[in-house]
């Protein structure tokens, strides 16, 4: 794919990742553009993006990726060189509560933006998926791009879906498509429900956090600048019809991801509450990205003692930002800022 004025349709663009792309991309590439589209559900925030305030080569749509004929209408008017979609639930503890949702932005949502990219020609089509398509391992091993897919969660069971039907629009239609399967992120800006904000706020609090069974399910940690990163390797320089694992190479137990939390902010280990295991929790996940290093050259850059240190004091620092959004408060950014501009 061309790498110079690449006109980019981000969907999902206002979430934790995507909006870190999005930033990310725009510094780095100062001649392309970047088209946002969210339907901005809760995680879904604006203000996440507020530096890019004026800046002539972003815009934003507010929009249902669900919504077959609005996103045909968007890419036909925009005419993106590339798609990457990031729109997805993600909140595994949601999925179980209610998974009709999950299976209607990540499945059908993602059928909506295949068919867009598709009609309209878009020379590149990228869908953000997940570590946890591969289930869980056991004590040793590391998934590769050939492990077996075993969904276990019904958002796991949702990603996995939209991963095989990328598979088949390009299998079937041609359209040049590539998967992503990433492993656990951190960083500024995640929605407080996942494990490592969800604990900071708490903490910040006094309150109890709460860890699942005897806390050594074991995940690998990245930080989301590397993702984007990756990324943007992945969307020049990949091959359609691929997919890239991506991962940071730092496995830690839930157990020692409190720990360091709790030390990082003071806090006494009494604190950690031991609570029952959900349904379906995967034990390990681990990532092997040789193929992503070797044929893109993707190293991540961020060592996780310093990046888990630099989000811990991003989230002490910007207080208002995640009680805002716990609040919803944050949708006053969204009507100040955008109201005006008729992409609402």
């Amino acid at each position: 794919m061309k790498e110079n004025g690449v006109n980019l349709l981000v969907a999902g663009g206002a979430g934790f990742i995507g909006s870190d792309f999005i930033r990310y991309i725009l510094g780095a590439h100062g001649d392309w553009r970047v088209v946002n589209v969210d339907k901005l559900t809760y995680a879904g925030n604006l203000a996440n993006l507020a530096d890019l305030q004026g800046d002539e080569r972003y815009c934003f749509f507010r929009a249902d990726i669900c919504d077959s004929a609005r996103m045909e209408e968007i890419v036909a008017a925009e005419k993106p060189d590339a798609i990457v979609n990031f729109a997805a639930e993600t909140h595994v503890d949601r999925s179980i509560s209610d998974p009709s949702l999950f299976l209607r932005t990540n499945v059908l949502g993602t059928q909506v933006l295949l068919e867009a990219a598709r009609k309209c020609g878009v020379a590149r089509y990228v869908q953000i998926s997940t570590d946890e398509v591969y289930g869980s391992l056991g004590t040793k091993g590391r998934f590769t791009e050939e492990s077996p897919l075993r969904p276990n969660s019904p958002y796991a069971a949702s990603k996995t879906s939209a991963d095989l039907l990328v598979r088949a629009w390009f299998k079937t239609y041609g359209l040049p498509a590539i998967v992503t399967r990433c492993s656990n992120n951190y960083g500024p800006y995640q929605f407080p429900e996942k494990l490592i904000p969800f604990f900071i706020t708490l903490l910040r609090e006094n309150k109890p956090v709460p860890v699942y069974g005897d806390g050594m399910n074991v995940r690998d940690w990245i930080h989301v600048d590397d993702h984007s990163r990756a990324i943007e390797a992945v969307l020049l320089r990949g091959r359609p019809g691929e997919i890239y694992n991506i991962g940071g190479g730092n496995e830690r137990t839930n157990i020692e991801i409190t720990k360091l939390l709790l030390s990082s902010l003071g806090k006494p280990e009494s604190l950690m509450k031991f609570v029952p295991d959900r349904p379906g929790h995967d034990r390990r996940y681990a990532i092997d990205d040789t193929k992503v290093r070797k044929e893109l050259g993707v190293v991540p850059l961020v060592p996780f003692d310093e990046g888990l240190r630099e989000t811990v004091r991003w989230y002490v620092d910007n207080e208002p930002w995640w009680r805002a959004v716990q609040s919803g408060e944050y949708l006053k950014f969204y009507d100040q800022w955008y109201s005006q501009q008729g992409r609402t």
